[in-house]
């Protein structure tokens, strides 16, 4: 990256309250295209609400976000999309029994006109949903096939393809390894490295720091709703970021009262 190069997005002191609960307490990143941003965190630690402050679900109750250095003000979630801001959650929108192409263009039908009648374009969908996931580096026995019949991994790739080919700029990835096998989560790592390499800011969201570590550019870690800090990956290694994810001085206090007890 570039360090004069501005960041696409840029969250800074978002706080979110929901009445007397602070989900998020001055929480700030800066993400670049053609990075891989990882969000850190166990479960509550806030990575979901500040995700949906981003993707216009949430209006922040203090802070300011810039898309591409202007002030966002989005509406509802579809107006993030149309700007290029594109999340793929962890329970994939899909419908298993459909066929992948017929998945991959859900919303988004291609059409064609038969004199009056206009029709869904099944030969234009299926030869561009084959091209999309080959580049993805999946090779489909066909634009036919069921998605129940891919692997998990498989579908996340279907979902990241989709969002890629429909213009994203940012893609937001909610937990894409958490119920994957290793070599799915493999093929998934992979994904994402190809479409940081191809210009798009990437944020990935985890609570699995090996998983997060191989592709991560910065990583942005929080507890209750505070960040502990931003890293880049020559400022930190793996381990730092599991004591801090673990609990850092809590684990370290409890390690030391178990062996006083011995």
């Amino acid at each position: 990256m570039n360090q004069e190069e501005r960041p696409i997005i840029q969250m800074h002191n978002i706080e979110m309250h929901f009445g007397s609960v602070i989900a998020l307490s001055g929480v700030s990143i800066d993400l670049f295209s053609g990075e891989c941003h990882c969000l850190l965190g166990d479960n509550g630690a806030g990575k979901s609400t500040f995700i949906k402050t981003m993707s216009g679900v949430y209006k922040p109750t203090h802070g300011d976000i810039l898309f591409e250095g202007k002030p966002m003000h989005f509406d509802d979630p579809r107006n993030a999309i149309k700007a290029g801001i594109a999340t793929v959650h962890q329970h994939l929108a899909m419908i298993p029994l459909m066929s992948v192409s017929r998945n991959f263009f859900m919303g988004n039908e291609p059409i064609k006109k038969v004199g009056p009648l206009k029709l869904f374009d099944l030969d234009y969908a299926n030869r561009v949903t084959m091209e999309e996931m080959h580049k993805m580096g999946i090779n489909l026995r066909g634009p036919d096939q069921a998605v129940g019949t891919l692997s998990g991994g498989e579908r996340q790739t279907v979902a990241i393809a989709r969002a890629v080919y429909f213009g994203a700029k940012v893609l937001i990835l909610d937990e894409p390894t958490s119920s994957l096998g290793v070599r799915q989560t493999a093929n998934v790592l992979m994904t994402i490295d190809k479409v940081r390499k191809q210009g798009i800011a990437v944020v990935f969201i985890t609570h699995n720091v090996r998983h997060a570590f191989p592709v991560g550019d910065q990583f942005t870690i929080l507890n209750r709703g505070h960040s502990m800090g931003t890293y880049r990956k020559s400022e930190i290694d793996q381990n730092s970021l599991m004591t801090m994810m673990a609990g850092g001085e809590e684990i370290q206090d409890l390690e030391a009262t178990i062996q006083g007890e011995k």
